[in-house]
């Protein structure tokens, strides 16, 4: 009966990423037909933000589709194997793409590798960027568009790998769960999930807005707002994830580990933008607590937001783990 209900599952699941990734699959063939067939693809033709999304939606496609494999082979440790294989193929994806794919603007007969094109449309919207020729002596800080470091990808990759790896951890938490009737992560999958649409959802936001910022360091409140729902966000994905294999220890492993993961991730995410703006980060507003501290670029909100990530995790597991912290103590 198991079994039965496990091809079901797999079965949808393996529809439903397919679903998914229409548009970026879809235009990934759109951008290699026309490679193939100019080698180039025009500004006006260039689907947003193919990368990361196609080499992600394949190469969750990839782990999703081998789920039984690896299920059958590593047991409880299907998803390490599926995991290592779609992020590999996540890697090699994007380097083909970045590598291989070049960009030409007809208006002014620029042409760019996929990987600069990306790097601009970080700082804007990319319906912007003809207008935004000289956009490094617009500014009024020179640091938006400095000489091109491939480090400033450390927080695109950040992104695509929590992506990958929370989607599989949903998708083989409950396969896992259907073949063995082992129900204790129930709950945090469940949560997961719940997470990684939403965080999924506001990528895809930043994908066509940018979160609406104009080129300046100082953003607007709905895009300080935006960007701050983003970075807890993004560290309580990672924080369920690594709670979700935590459930039932003692506290400090099953509260206080997640949260520690959950702040770790929101600070490193500060880190790649921090990277990406040649050792500046985003003003959210003016007066002390969103002025930058000294040596450490970090701002007493930042720092704030940071914290939150992880208090926000560590009030999620003390819930989930109760009555398994009432029976450990």
């Amino acid at each position: 009966m198991n079994n039965k209900q496990f091809n079901k599952f797999y079965l949808l699941s393996c529809i439903g990423v397919l679903i998914a990734s229409y548009y970026p699959l879809s235009m990934g063939v759109r951008v290699v037909t026309d490679m193939i067939a100019d080698g180039t693809v025009m500004k006006e033709n260039y689907p947003k933000y193919i990368i990361p999304y196609t080499p992600i939606s394949l190469a969750v496609l990839v782990g999703v589709l081998l789920m039984p494999l690896w299920i059958k082979l590593f047991k409880r440790f299907a998803l390490f194997g599926g995991s290592v294989l779609a992020a590999g193929a996540f890697f090699i994806l994007e380097a083909l793409f970045e590598q291989k794919v070049v960009v030409t603007t007809a208006t002014t007969e620029t042409v760019v590798k996929l990987e600069d094109w990306q790097m601009f449309m970080c700082y804007i919207p990319p319906e912007a960027f003809d207008e935004v020729t000289t956009y490094k002596t617009q500014t009024a800080v020179d640091i938006l568009m400095g000489d091109y470091n491939p480090a400033f990808k450390l927080h695109f990759y950040v992104i695509s790998l929590v992506l990958i790896l929370s989607i599989l951890n949903c998708l083989y938490g409950f396969g896992q769960m259907i073949k063995t009737g082992d129900k204790k992560r129930f709950r945090a999958l469940v949560l997961q999930s719940a997470c990684s649409l939403i965080f999924l959802g506001l990528c895809i936001l930043a994908c066509f807005t940018a979160f609406w910022r104009d080129g300046s360091i100082r953003v607007s409140p709905l895009s300080a707002a935006l960007m701050t729902v983003f970075f807890i966000l993004l560290g309580m994905t990672v924080g369920v994830f690594a709670g979700s294999f935590l459930l039932g220890k003692r506290r400090f492993v099953s509260v206080c580990v997640p949260a520690v993961v959950s702040s770790a991730m929101t600070l490193l995410m500060y880190i790649g933008e921090m990277i990406l703006l040649n050792g500046h980060l985003y003003s959210f507003g003016d007066g002390f607590i969103f002025t930058g501290i000294p040596g450490i670029v970090l701002a007493p909100a930042d720092l704030l937001i940071i914290a939150a990530s992880g208090g926000m995790t560590a009030l999620i597991f003390t819930g989930l783990n109760r009555k398994d912290l009432k029976s450990n103590e």
